[in-house]
């Protein structure tokens, strides 16, 4: 691997660490994860999001608007926990979707004390029509590898998720690293912690319909949420 300048530090710096175990298998991974990473958020946080919206809103309030589409009920300090940030951020963040006409606030029927949230119909055409957006232009570069090259892909990617979760990020309370896609036998929300689509409430499992058939939205792609 022969690189100059910046490349040529991060190279060596790879090749120092990893001198046994292919370092340009590594460099490219790194490179190609990343390139993959920002076209991720690039195109669907990005491009989409930003054609259907009418107000910008940023990654993590509409993070917290899916959540609450997939968990009637949710309280701020769960939304908080789920999407990773302090609960005055999250507090902020749920006051723009409400002032939007994305998510409303109620009185908890049990608990005087407490508030929960609830999509709107708006937020909820909101996540559905993003789904349906992402589903017809992204679907389609998934589905040109084929069956077999697309399932082996998938396989190698939850692989190597949980080897980086062996890295220090087990059992850290609740998941929502998947964004939504709700798989009921899910690894990578065994080895990280709870999944936020199985919230315990008061006995209830919030986000999920009874009898345990997954989250109450339905995304565009067969099999899936959002």
């Amino acid at each position: 691997m022969t690189q100059t300048g910046f490349s040529g530090v991060v190279s060596r710096g790879i090749e120092e660490a990893t001198p046994d175990s292919g370092s340009g298998n590594f460099f490219r991974f790194l490179r190609d994860g990343h390139v993959l990473s920002a076209l991720l958020r690039e195109i669907l946080e990005e491009k989409f999001l930003g054609e259907l919206s009418q107000h910008p809103l940023t990654r993590a309030q509409f993070c917290s608007l899916k959540l609450i589409a997939l968990n009637a009920g949710l309280k701020i300090g769960e939304v908080a926990r789920c999407a990773g940030v302090s609960p005055s951020a999250c507090t902020k963040n749920i006051d723009k979707l409400e002032r939007l006409g994305l998510v409303s606030r109620e009185p908890s029927l049990s608990d005087r004390r407490a508030t929960l949230l609830r999509v709107n119909e708006a937020g909820l055409d909101l996540v559905r029509r993003y789904e349906a957006t992402k589903a017809a232009q992204v679907a389609p570069v998934v589905q040109a590898l084929g069956g077999t090259k697309a399932e082996q892909l998938c396989d190698l990617l939850e692989e190597v998720c949980l080897g980086l979760l062996e890295i220090g990020h087990r059992n850290q309370g609740l998941c929502f690293r998947c964004a939504g896609y709700y798989e009921a036998d899910c690894s990578v929300g065994r080895a990280r912690g709870t999944c936020a689509l199985r919230i315990d409430r008061d006995g209830c499992s919030g986000g999920l319909r009874s009898g345990g058939e997954g989250p109450a939205v339905s995304g565009a792609v067969p099999g899936r949420s959002v």
